[in-house]
């Protein structure tokens, strides 16, 4: 088996997934509770609803712990890529693996994109574009995606001359 890629997302990028996992899953269980918490409010007779709301808060609870302190440094450990000559190879998954290999010669687009959270930590995340689908890597400080990208799309050019 071929060697994982030896590049490493910005540390970053932790605190990124951190923050938006902990923003969806907080507008998850308000979304599913509140109603239950509303109703055990309004009619006390109805008591199932507050254990149903509590049986949800247990829940977050628990899903807010695993994908905000365990799984982001799993993930960022995991998470490795690297550019050669002639391919981007990108390694990611915890639990199901995925290894990428993009040959320039298919890849079209190269693009860099910056969402407001990966803004507010300076980092952006380059996409690279084949007629099969696009491979993201996110959580690059802004001038190393931009450096990536640009690299990407020169040695694409190039491996569309050479055919």
């Amino acid at each position: 088996m071929r060697q994982l890629p030896s590049n490493q997302l910005n540390p970053k990028i932790k605190s990124v997934w951190r923050l938006s996992s902990a923003i969806w899953i907080i507008i998850v269980f308000l979304c599913c509770t509140l109603p239950f918490v509303f109703i055990g409010i309004a009619e006390p007779s109805e008591s199932w609803a507050l254990i149903v709301a509590a049986i949800e808060a247990v829940s977050f609870l628990a899903i807010f712990i695993l994908c905000v302190f365990i799984l982001p440094p799993i993930r960022y450990a995991r998470w490795r890529y690297e550019l050669s000559e002639d391919f981007i190879d990108i390694s990611l998954g915890i639990v199901w693996r995925k290894r990428f290999i993009i040959p320039f010669i298919r890849v079209q687009n190269t693009d860099t994109q910056q969402g407001p959270v990966l803004r507010m930590f300076g980092l952006s995340s380059v996409t690279v574009s084949t007629a099969a689908g696009s491979h993201s890597i996110p959580g690059l400080d802004n001038e190393s995606a931009e450096q990536l990208r640009d690299r990407a799309a020169e040695l694409a050019r190039i491996a569309r001359e050479d055919v």
